[in-house]
């Protein structure tokens, strides 16, 4: 073999090594991105689970028995009476209210029963977004945390709260589900909770959307509308969601309901959105207060 030829082995040699190095190096690279994502992802649904269990451990529990030493049986103690629903409303409510005093931009409670959806909502009229990549207590989250608008105040007529849609299943990843309506029937009632008051909301509607250029006319822009106290916006609001719904749940609303709208990010176009509309209860018609 002569030496030119050993020579282009060599630099062919040294081509693959290089191409193979490449590669490896890539994909050491984007393992160890994936698996800093997978802990991060977990590290923040934990958070926010503790946040979760504090809420769920305000209901009374009975003070437990300390053991005694085996002497004469005594009589059996009268058994702790159950918890009224009052009673664990109150405590309940008091539970948001130490998690406002941990933090004055909480604003309340937003959960689906049967989902992952369960978490916190902050409020920061002055900063709107302040929470998009915020934990609850102000840190850095990918994750953030579910927010409300800064236009709604209380009686707007129009609570529109904003989620991120992560891949993992975690924030409001469990709206999407909604583009079923077998889930609805599921799924029908959405809780939204503040340290005043227990609140549950019907889902009205369910459709997919986007966020609109300045320049474009003719679409229905969803998150313009958080005051609905006039009754020609409350309709026109009405009109559009009815419009957009992907199917109909028979849900009637009238001039002077509450709504709840939750907006969460879609892939399914370049800035696209999925969105759910609720209607508020009446505590009359459903109860507000069971939470045993």
């Amino acid at each position: 073999m002569t030496f030119e030829k050993l020579k282009k082995k060599w630099k062919r040699f040294n081509r693959r090594g290089a191409l193979f190095l490449l590669f490896l190096g890539a994909f050491c690279l984007f393992s160890g991105l994936y698996a800093f994502d997978l802990w991060r992802a977990g590290r923040e649904a934990r958070a926010f689970e503790k946040l979760a269990a504090q809420v769920e451990a305000a209901a009374p529990v009975a003070p437990s028995v300390p053991a005694q030493p085996e002497q004469e049986p005594e009589p059996e103690p009268e058994p702790e009476p159950e918890p009224t629903p009052e009673e664990l409303l109150a405590a309940r409510l008091a539970a948001y209210g130490e998690l406002r005093e941990e933090n004055p931009d909480f604003y309340g409670w937003i959960s689906i029963e049967g989902t992952e959806l369960n978490y916190p909502v902050m409020h920061t009229p002055s900063e709107p977004e302040r929470y998009l990549r915020r934990s609850f207590d102000g840190k850095y989250s990918v994750s953030g945390t579910p927010f409300l608008d800064g236009a709604c105040y209380e009686g707007c007529g129009n609570y529109i709260v904003y989620g991120h849609m992560m891949k993992n299943g975690t924030m409001f990843a469990a709206l999407k589900d909604y583009t079923s309506e077998d889930f609805w029937r599921e799924h029908p009632v959405i809780r939204f909770d503040t340290p005043e008051r227990a609140a549950e909301y019907e889902v009205l509607a369910a459709f997919y959307s986007r966020a609109y250029y300045v320049n474009e006319t003719g679409v229905f822009r969803y998150y313009r509308y958080t005051d609905l106290t006039d009754p020609a916006v409350f309709e026109e609001y009405l009109a559009g969601v009815r419009a957009a719904a992907l199917y109909d749940t028979g849900v009637e609303v009238q001039y002077g309901d509450e709504l709840l709208t939750l907006s969460t990010c879609s892939y399914h176009t370049d800035n696209g959105r999925f969105v759910v509309v609720a209607r508020k209860f009446d505590c009359g018609e459903d109860s507000c207060e069971n939470y045993g």
